[in-house]
């Protein structure tokens, strides 16, 4: 007998594909709902870099005397830091007046696109700061970082277009 193989994925770029929203407001961050997606602001055009996204879990150990093994149980959930960094307008209009210090909101992540009943990531975060990056030789760009202020709704379905 021979164990079912997972599904074969269908491979893709990144670029052109995925989509990162920022919504100001979302009720219910398991179940976004269309209008509330609509309502936000489509950040993929002038994302120039991102880092972090990510959430992992940790560990707790739980010794028994009875057995020198320590087996260890799922623990905290965390998220890291987290940023996009966006290309810089020589008219000061650019990210700088949509993601300002101490604004709450959510980033969306739609990472195959904005397909409906695909999965997306919503990531309630309040933004920390805006940094300019001031290198010679590469376009002038802005970095804002975020916290992320509760778990992430991960995999949930994007909702159809009304």
């Amino acid at each position: 007998m021979v164990a079912t193989p997972i599904q074969a994925s269908t491979r893709y770029y990144r670029r052109g594909i995925t989509k990162v929203l920022w919504v100001p407001t979302i009720a219910n961050k398991q179940a976004p709902t269309r209008a509330e997606l609509d309502a936000g602001t489509a950040l993929d055009v002038e994302v120039g870099a991102m880092s972090g996204w990510q959430t992992t879990s940790g560990t707790v150990p739980t010794p028994a005397l009875g057995s020198r093994f320590t087996p260890v149980v799922g623990g905290e959930i965390t998220a890291s830091d987290s940023s996009l960094t966006f290309y810089a307008s020589k008219t000061g209009d650019d990210v700088r007046t949509l993601l300002t210090r101490e604004t709450p909101g959510f980033v969306v992540w739609m990472d195959e696109g904005d397909v409906p009943a695909q999965p997306m990531d919503v990531y309630p975060v309040t933004v920390t700061a805006q940094t300019k990056i001031r290198e010679l030789d590469q376009a002038a760009m802005i970095m804002c970082s975020f916290a992320i202020t509760s778990e992430p709704a991960e995999n949930v379905d994007i909702p159809a277009a009304v």
